[in-house]
């Protein structure tokens, strides 16, 4: 963990992965729409799916196509405790969301999806289409710590001098030596 509680208005989050459970819906639509049904997460040991799984690099495009341009139509679900937390988390600083979706509208649809209009209102996000280039995003937001679920990126963050914190996942297991969440009461307990 960072060495001192974080205020809400200084942490970023990463939108798929951490606050979306977007290999729920991942693995739900292979499943329904291309019969991969034996997937679980625990198979997913790589960022870049189909580097891990035995499906068709088109599929697995299809799909991902898929939950980035509809996410509310495809049933996207929030993460357990992201809607809680993220709740309180704003009732103290607006939140910032950086994604490297490479449009903001599908996340806007879907925070009014499933987020009550107060929280919405104080959830800011930025789209900005590429893993590699979070740590400009995140100075620009007047950020100092970050959580996202791709290793890569949070060992960039933290060389970039920033508190990179890595949400637990199967992919990002054994690939990183940053501090760790779990869960979104370990993310409330950060932000005391």
């Amino acid at each position: 963990m960072t060495a001192r509680p974080l205020h809400p208005a200084e942490i970023g989050f990463d939108f798929d992965g951490v606050i979306a459970d977007t290999v729920e819906a991942f693995l739900r639509l292979a499943c329904e729409q291309y019969g991969h049904c034996d997937l679980r997460p625990e198979h997913i040991t790589h960022f870049l799916v189909e580097e891990c799984l035995a499906m068709e690099a088109t599929v697995v495009e299809s799909i991902f196509t898929a939950i980035l341009r509809d996410s509310v139509g495809v049933g996207l679900q929030p993460m357990p405790g992201a809607v809680e937390v993220l709740g309180e988390l704003s009732g103290r600083a607006p939140v910032t969301i950086i994604t490297a979706r490479p449009e903001a509208e599908p996340v806007h649809q879907w925070l009014e999806a499933v987020f009550p209009a107060p929280v919405r209102q104080r959830l800011r996000v930025v789209a900005m289409g590429d893993h590699d280039d979070k740590a400009r995003h995140i100075r620009q937001a007047g950020l100092t710590a970050f959580i996202d679920d791709r290793a890569e990126t949070c060992v960039q963050l933290s060389r970039a001098g920033l508190d990179a914190i890595v949400f637990a996942q199967p992919w990002n297991r054994d690939r990183h030596s940053l501090p760790t969440v779990h869960s979104w009461a370990e993310i409330r307990a950060l932000c005391l």
